[in-house]
């Protein structure tokens, strides 16, 4: 019978429904990256004939695509600043070893945070941060990486700029003239969702760790710890605090000759401003020292009586701690490296080099051949094979790379992931996002003016940069949803958009309102399995505007309905970027999603539901 129903369907909607057919089988196949499907499908769009150039690129054109671009931007702003680590922290410190306790707090402040950036960038930032905590408390990552997901997703329901999809909504709502979103419409059955995610996830975390797991599996890196314990920095690297009438006050560090005088070498200086420390470790020999800064010194000679040291200069001796570099690892970094072969480097020592001037950074220890050398490391004639470890600014560290063809960087530290670069512009970066939200929620501008203000802001406060800002773009995602807006005009324009309606009407129409938008969030769901919920969004609303508007319906439940539903891509690891990230460090395989998704997806529909009508009304 449906053969017989689609061979009298006009070709323009048969060839529609075989090229949407095809995007979903590619997609699930996931050969090909779905930025090239979706050019693929835009080509194909044109080669049929069914769309003209106009209505295939107009996603460029669109204001919600610029949007989402400027918000990747906004996120990138909270990162580089250290916003969204101090997060992080916090949750470290106020977990107290209770599992309970960290479970809730990581999926508050996930949520919290990716309430006004990408989702995935903030699942990204927490996956390290996890997997500390998991090692610390000696608990399966299992436990909390699922919880880390669903927070993940969850965000997304809490404004309209959280996720591509509530904007890919609204958009269509706007489109239709059928009314618009406000910034915090979304944030009722957010929250309702987010405190029911976090009771159904202190529930069902048990069934997700097994005995036999080790928590220690999915740390690979180096830590900075290790690294100081590798290298025995306890032992050459000291901290020494600037007295009051030292004469190393007011002197900058070029004109204190401490290598050629003691063989004693600054690597960072530490200096409190503003009630918190700030640590310099670039261009340190122009730095001028200041009386209680906190000099971080490589000590080349073993034999150097220290305490004789500090009475001479009137400097204060403090023993070097893990914790310290810890604490500057948002700054300042170590990595190893080792002099490619057949290089100029090889050979000569790093002041034939001029190491330290060249590129920022001192060597403060070698390994040759498994062994630790001793003595002046900066005179040491190098070696093939020889492993340096060299600390400074992680900015100059990254561009060692780049600024070199002698060395080859062996090995990042974990803690690279923790480099804020502009940490100083934290509340530079606050500010901007603040009014970012407030021109939003009171609708002097437009979103996207907006969020254009908003990045302004941010890079007037240098809280990124014009590199930064174009790499933290997400132009695949961009790409994706331009490419999959042709369908959602093509279903329009060829009748398929009515003819899906009629036929949910008439299967469910009678059945109630609470059924039709029961029967939407299951399209939903269903389409969501296979595509991205971006995607889901991009056809599922002008389905679900039309149905309302043929059944004499506000089109605002409906719409949020598909919004809603879109974000609760719970129930497979290809749901979505977020659960698919957390796949690989949780050890998870794919009945972990079905067995914690399926039923927590049926209780957001559920939610969804009976508590939209009454935040919208039919």
């Amino acid at each position: 019978m449906n053969n017989m129903m689609f061979s009298f369907l006009p070709s323009p909607l048969v060839t529609t429904i075989v090229l949407l057919c095809m995007a979903i089988f590619l997609f699930v196949q996931n050969k090909l990256r779905m930025d090239i499907i979706a050019l693929l499908v835009m080509l194909l769009f044109f080669l049929t004939g069914i769309l003209s150039v106009q209505e295939i690129f107009a996603g460029f054109s669109d204001p919600n695509v610029i949007l989402i671009a400027l918000l990747f931007i906004v996120g990138e702003g909270l990162v580089r600043t250290g916003v969204a680590y101090q997060v992080s922290e916090w949750l470290m410190k106020a977990s107290n070893n209770s599992e309970i306790k960290v479970l809730i707090l990581l999926m508050l402040a996930v949520a919290g945070l990716g309430a006004f950036m990408s989702s995935t960038g903030v699942v990204a930032i927490f996956i390290p941060v996890v997997l500390m905590i998991c090692q610390q408390m000696n608990i399966s990552p299992k436990r909390l990486m699922m919880p880390l997901s669903v927070a993940g997703l969850i965000s997304g329901m809490l404004t309209l700029i959280a996720t591509a999809p509530n904007l890919v909504v609204n958009a269509e709502l706007v489109r239709v003239n059928a009314g618009r979103f406000s910034f915090f419409s979304f944030t009722p059955i957010g929250l309702l969702v987010l405190v029911l995610g976090i009771v159904y996830m202190l529930i069902v975390r048990r069934w997700l760790s097994s005995s036999d797991e080790h928590t220690t599996e999915t740390v690979n890196r180096h830590s900075i710890d290790d690294l100081i314990d590798s290298y025995h920095l306890h032992e050459r690297v000291k901290r020494f605090v600037v007295k009051k009438d030292s004469s190393f006050i007011g002197r900058t560090v070029e004109e204190l000759h401490l290598r050629s005088n003691y063989r004693l070498n600054i690597l960072a200086i530490e200096r409190w401003k503003h009630f918190r420390p700030v640590f310099l470790a670039a261009s340190l020999g122009k730095a001028e020292i200041k009386e209680k800064d906190i000099l971080v010194i490589d000590i080349a000679n073993p034999d150097l009586d220290l305490n004789k040291l500090c009475q001479l200069l009137n400097l204060e001796l403090a023993e070097i701690r893990s914790q310290n570099f810890n604490e500057q690892a948002k700054s300042i970094g170590m990595a190893e490296i080792t002099p490619i072969p057949d290089a100029s480097a090889v050979g000569k020592s790093a002041v034939e080099l001029r190491f330290r001037s060249r590129y920022g950074l001192n060597i403060i220890g070698i390994k040759r051949n498994g062994e630790l050398l001793q003595g002046n490391l900066v005179e040491e004639p190098l070696q093939i094979g020889d492993l340096l470890l060299v600390v400074g600014d992680w900015k100059l560290i990254r561009q060692l790379r780049e600024k070199t063809k002698s060395f080859f960087i062996l090995n990042y530290p974990s803690e690279i992931d923790k480099a804020v670069p502009a940490r100083s512009q934290a509340w530079h970066a606050i500010f901007s996002i603040v009014t970012m939200v407030v021109l939003m929620v009171t609708g002097i501008v437009p979103n996207v003016i907006a969020a254009l203000i908003g990045c302004l802001m941010l890079g007037k406060f240098r809280c990124v940069d014009a590199k930064s800002a174009y790499s933290s773009i997400h132009w695949a995602t961009l790409i994706l949803i331009v490419g999959m807006m042709p369908f959602s005009i093509a279903l329009q324009k060829t009748g398929g958009v009515n003819l899906i309606v009629d036929f949910m009407i008439n299967t469910v129409g009678t059945m109630g309102k609470h059924w039709m938008l029961i029967s939407l969030f299951v399209l939903c769901a269903v389409v969501g399995l296979f595509i991205s919920n971006t995607a889901t969004a991009i056809l599922m609303a002008p389905i679900a505007i039309t149905m309302a508007q043929q059944l004499n319906l506000s089109p605002m439940p409906f719409a949020m309905t598909v919004a809603i539903a879109s974000s609760a891509a719970f129930m497979t690891p290809i749901s979505s970027p977020v659960n698919t990230m957390v796949l690989g460090p949780g050890n998870y395989q794919f009945s972990d999603f079905v067995k914690i998704g399926v039923p927590f997806t049926l209780l957001v529909m559920l939610v969804t539901v009976f508590v939209v009508p009454l935040l919208f009304p039919f």
